[in-house]
């Protein structure tokens, strides 16, 4: 449509510009969005809940506007200037174009700098993130989303990456910002995820770990141990036992690594798969993409046991002995860090614990710790943060989520009800692949709960637990129409309740953040 314009700009309670025309058109800008390219000013708004992207010129449309699709919705304006205005849709093709004109919103490798990893399940919370890393000295991690979590989503690496891109655009943020392909098992996986624009891979070799190498008597261990691959590991058991066994290693003044021919056995029947799994996606990723500026991760945090200083000390220096080169990496620490919820454990443990995993991190000097199912570990954070500075990355998915709908439970009481009995009824089905231990016989029907209880409930290990593993299920069911039943209610809950989504974001987000508080 065209339309006379008449433009005024005014603050709007600390949060938009509003952008008026004389035709009656009013949108409400986000200011930190405002850029200039090309003679062109780009900004995100909103006309009532729709957000667009919007491709101001004076005088005749520039080229600029060409590599946007849209409509021109103004025409000549009152004051005597040729002003045109053009509306664009948040789509895949206008990421694209924006990420050619603004560098900073593309992911980048972020190295050997504290990092915090936000999941975004929804793609509607990484402004609030990014608003909660204020004052923090963490680069941010975004569209960190895993095969299993695009699975059970239903989206795509591209909507991923592409909700990240509007949030960093509308945020203004412009120092950086990662991109996890969390969790990846297959070169196929790898492959999916670069072309989408992520700088970060997370390998998961878990299903190559072996588990139960404890309880094993020494002669069926030694009899794994013959059996190995050692071909493909490179390397013989004899020459292996002669670097390790009952061989010292200081690491700082208080740690040092000494191992016995059990524990050499024991690591080696544990994680040699893994570590040639490790080796081939690695290798996978450095020569196909050779050219690809990207960060590694490994991840062995996903076992049913400890891994103890020595397995860490080993899986590194066979790893660099393979040439295998990453930036970050999760043990699987003592107590437990179930998803979604406190951490459980001794505090003090754990704390020897991490030292000893930060002793030879150190030693290495060439990765970050890095801590997986991060969310709501309040007590581990008051730790880390009170033993010193030192390189970390940490990495939250589930939390985002249980926030959003939170933010349903105030606003819209109905349809969390709806979506608490719908989680409990699923939680036995759902939780088979992640590590959570909620009772359901502890909650209630949602309609026992008055409206005023349920904020309450996300204060309950049981509930968080029964959201956190059901969110695929909540967020792809439909119904006989093939309609979602609750999906597109919980998006238009929280784009009529963006400003309050934020907020709880922030709150929540800065328990996590706060014991770092001045790290440099």
């Amino acid at each position: 449509m065209k339309t006379d314009v008449d433009v005024k700009t005014m603050k709007k309670a600390d949060e938009f510009l509003t952008m008026a025309f004389g035709s009656g058109l009013s949108i409400e800008v986000y200011p930190n969005s405002i850029n200039e390219a090309e003679g062109a000013t780009l900004f995100l708004g909103r006309e009532g809940m729709k957000k667009y992207l919007y491709v101001r010129t004076e005088g005749k449309a520039g080229e600029i506007t060409e590599k946007f699709d849209g409509e021109n919705v103004t025409g000549l304006g009152t004051n005597g200037k040729n002003l045109a205005l053009k509306r664009c849709g948040m789509n895949h093709r206008n990421v694209l174009s924006l990420q050619e004109l603004f560098p900073f919103t593309r992911a980048v490798a972020i190295g050997l700098r504290n990092s915090y990893g936000f999941g975004d399940r929804l793609g509607l919370a990484n402004p609030g993130h990014l608003r909660a890393l204020k004052g923090y000295n963490f680069r941010p991690i975004l569209a960190q989303q895993s095969i299993r979590e695009l699975t059970r989503t239903q989206r795509t690496p591209e909507e991923v990456m592409d909700a990240a891109v509007w949030a960093v655009f509308q945020e203004g943020y412009k120092e950086g910002f990662g991109a996890d392909a969390d969790h990846l098992k297959t070169t196929d996986d790898v492959d999916r995820l670069v072309n989408a624009g992520f700088t970060m891979f997370t390998i998961d070799p878990s299903d190559h770990v072996v588990n139960g190498v404890t309880e094993l008597s020494q002669q069926e261990l030694s009899k794994k141990v013959s059996a190995l691959p050692w071909k493909d590991f490179a390397d013989t058991y004899e020459r292996l036992l002669g670097k390790y066994k009952e061989k010292t290693t200081k690491l700082d003044s208080e740690h040092s690594i000494t191992a016995t021919e059990r524990e050499v056995q024991e690591a080696c029947l544990k994680y040699m798969a893994a570590i040639i799994n490790i080796r081939k996606i690695h290798s996978h990723l450095k020569t196909k993409h050779a050219k690809y500026s990207c960060e590694i991760e490994v991840s062995i945090d996903e076992t049913d046991t400890v891994t103890t200083p020595f397995e860490h000390f080993f899986i590194v220096s066979e790893l660099k002995r393979m040439g295998v080169e990453f930036v970050s990496l999760a043990p699987r620490f003592v107590g437990d860090f179930e998803k979604g919820i406190e951490y459980k454990g001794d505090i003090e443990r754990f704390k020897d614990h991490y030292l000893k995993h930060v002793a030879i991190a150190k030693h290495f000097g060439t990765y970050k710790i890095s801590f997986h199912s991060g969310s709501d570990k309040f007590r581990v954070y008051d730790a880390v943060g009170s033993l010193g500075q030192t390189l970390i990355h940490v990495k939250t998915a589930g939390t985002s989520y249980l926030e959003a709908l939170k933010v349903v439970a105030m606003r819209d009481p109905a349809l969390f009800r709806e979506i608490l009995d719908f989680s409990v009824s699923l939680y036995d089905i759902e939780r088979k692949s992640y590590h959570v231990t909620a009772d359901m016989k502890r909650i209630k029907a949602g309609k026992n709960y008055k409206d005023s209880e349920l904020p309450g409930l996300f204060d309950s290990t049981d509930v968080r637990q029964a959201l956190h593993v059901t969110y695929g299920r909540v967020l792809t069911e439909k119904n006989k129409k093939s309609e979602f039943i609750y999906r597109k209610r919980i998006y238009k809950c929280l784009e009529e309740n963006e400003g309050l989504h934020y907020e709880v974001l922030i709150k929540h987000f800065r328990r996590h953040l706060e014991p770092f508080k001045g790290w440099k």
